[in-house]
């Protein structure tokens, strides 16, 4: 049965291809640290990765078409005093970025438009609550402003960022080291793996435990826990013969798994990157030369081995591009950022199809960056849906306009009315809009030459 479901998929000839050599990222000293977090967050105008600094922990941001050899000179945000564990960019605001160091801080920057021209070592805003190293974060998907971290103190805390306090402290029920924390779609649940051997999913406000899972993995090596569609929790973790192996649980028997697959023996810890819009997850483990990726089904054995990328150098960290930044004219379906010891090369996962059209199919409606609810108005215990967006046109980065304020500088860059109906118009978008008409032109010249070959 399971390979009938794999045969039938529309994804099972997606291929992973890395980039050509002047398209990558070089000369860049990535950091020597042994955490295991991604070490690298990307966004449709940046990319972001840790890199090795004297004196303290630094990260380097590069516009994405910035590629090749990187300078020595080139700036750095160098704020923290001990190293960079953990980044991420805000989904709601492209030129924000998270940072978590060794330092016990969670630091927020705005990156200018165009990239760094000088070392930023102010933060717009420090936050200071954490007692030990602060190695995971996470921001809020659909809530404008709310990041969560989680540090080894075994605490986790929900940051109301704009106002720069610790609005909920989760700080009892983790007894040992967290793992992982992530949130699900709608950022109503929280799930944390943690070194004493449990699953939990939380609620966020209440900071209780709704439902609890023991020794998800036999294993003593790191758990890996994220949500997959429909209330299912995929984990990673080890054997307790050391082998790696990928799970599925279901929120409501959360006692026996749906499926257990033991993949291989190596040691790398496995990062799950799962894309909502295709029910694909891909699994990525620090020390690797691979990424595997399964699709995940409602029918026996709901994960489905789909294929692998292999590649001769091994892998560092990994930064995983947002559904708006992909290239939908080349039926791309996701793109990673890997990282090597001295350079970052992005790895593109394409589905072959003939047509130059849309292809629906593969691109429904995704996530945007427009948020639902504001940060006070959600630790109020307002919920909100994911605003979704279509990338039928392709999807153009909004221009940001310099911001004075902490307020003002953390809300959403959005284009307005007038540039969605072409009165005064910026080169930028004057530009992306010609491409569309030049394209469209195209598509109906060849549509017509194949209709006329025909009669």
């Amino acid at each position: 049965m399971s390979r009938k479901v794999v045969r039938t998929s529309k994804f099972r000839h997606v291929f992973g291809q890395a980039v050509k050599a002047d398209q990558c990222y070089d000369d860049i000293r990535i950091s020597q640290m042994t955490w295991d977090s991604n070490f690298c967050s990307v966004n449709p105008k940046f990319v972001a990765m840790i890199v090795e600094a004297s004196g303290g922990g630094a990260f380097i941001v590069l516009p994405l078409g910035k590629t090749g050899r990187i300078d020595m000179s080139q700036p750095t945000v160098c704020g923290h005093t001990g190293p960079v564990l953990d980044i991420e960019w805000c989904p709601h605001n492209d030129n924000v970025i998270a940072s978590g160091s060794e330092d016990c801080s969670v630091m927020i920057w705005e990156i200018p438009e165009g990239g760094l021209t000088q070392p930023l070592k102010e933060p717009v805003v420090k936050l200071e609550g954490h007692s030990k190293r602060v190695g995971i974060l996470s921001w809020h998907p659909t809530a404008h402003n709310v990041l969560m971290s989680a540090g080894c103190d075994n605490v986790v805390i929900l940051w109301n960022v704009v106002r720069g306090e610790a609005a909920v402290r989760i700080d009892t029920l983790h007894t040992d080291l967290i793992y992982s924390a992530c949130w699900n779609r709608d950022g109503t649940r929280i799930l944390t793996s943690c070194k004493d051997k449990k699953l939990r999913l939380l609620d966020p406000r209440k900071g209780t435990v709704i439902a609890e899972k023991e020794k998800p993995h036999e294993g003593s090596r790191p758990v890996r826990a994220v949500f997959v569609s429909d209330g299912k929790i995929l984990t990673t973790g080890f054997s307790r013969m050391s082998e790696r192996q990928v799970a599925l649980w279901d929120l409501n028997s959360f006692q026996e798994a749906l499926t257990l697959q033991e993949l291989d023996t190596s040691s790398g810890v496995l990062l799950p990157f799962y894309d909502p819009d295709t029910s694909i997850v891909y699994l990525c483990g620090k020390g690797d030369s691979s990424i595997r990726y399964f699709e995940v089904t409602d029918e026996a054995p709901y994960v489905h081995y789909l294929s692998m990328y292999s590649s001769k150098e091994s892998q560092k960290g990994m930064g995983y591009m947002p559904k708006r930044g992909l290239e939908i004219n080349k039926c791309e379906i996701a793109r990673f950022y890997k990282l090597h010891e001295r350079k970052c090369e992005p790895v593109v996962m394409t589905v072959p199809r003939k047509s130059d059209l849309f292809q629906e199919d593969l691109y429904p409606d995704t996530i945007g960056p427009e948020p639902s609810v504001e940060a006070d108005d959600w630790f109020a215990g307002k919920d909100g849906k994911p605003i979704l967006m279509s990338l039928k046109d392709g999807f153009v980065a909004t221009t940001k306009k310099e911001c004075k304020s902490i307020k003002s500088l953390l809300t959403i860059p959005t284009a307005s009315s007038d540039h969605r109906h072409g009165n005064g118009m910026d080169a930028q978008a004057l530009q992306s809009e010609l491409k569309a008409l030049r394209q469209m032109v195209e598509d109906l010249t060849k549509r017509v030459s194949d209709l006329e070959s025909k009669s």
